[in-house]
């Protein structure tokens, strides 16, 4: 992180344009998107406000997937969070022009 704060989220992205050498080590920058999935021992808000720290250094969308709840919240800094449930489509168009997931695909598959 700019910061210096080694923390990371699950998963993110960074435009190439940001980044046009890989580093050796964790680059220090705040990624474009950062993903946070909760698990189980995961408490909701220490992960909303991780994702609001990541905001605030420069991260443009941060997501939180919660499969307990079948839910997704989905931040851009300022603003309120936009919550996805089975039946909506998760895009990313500023940084992922044409990508989408439906929500319902994102959850584990359930066997009888």
């Amino acid at each position: 992180m700019p910061n210096s704060d080694l923390r990371v989220p699950d998963a993110s992205f960074v435009l190439a344009e940001r980044l046009r050498r890989s580093p050796k080590s964790f680059a220090q920058l705040a990624p474009d998107l950062t993903v946070e999935v909760k698990s189980p021992s995961d408490n909701l808000e220490d992960l909303r406000a991780k994702i609001q720290e990541f905001l605030s250094l420069g991260t443009k969308v941060g997501i939180l997937l919660n499969p307990d709840e079948r839910i997704v919240e989905v931040y851009n800094f300022g603003q309120e969070a936009i919550i996805l449930r089975d039946g909506d489509i998760l895009t990313v168009p500023d940084l992922l022009p044409g990508w989408e997931v439906p929500i319902v695909d994102l959850w584990p598959l359930e066997f009888d």
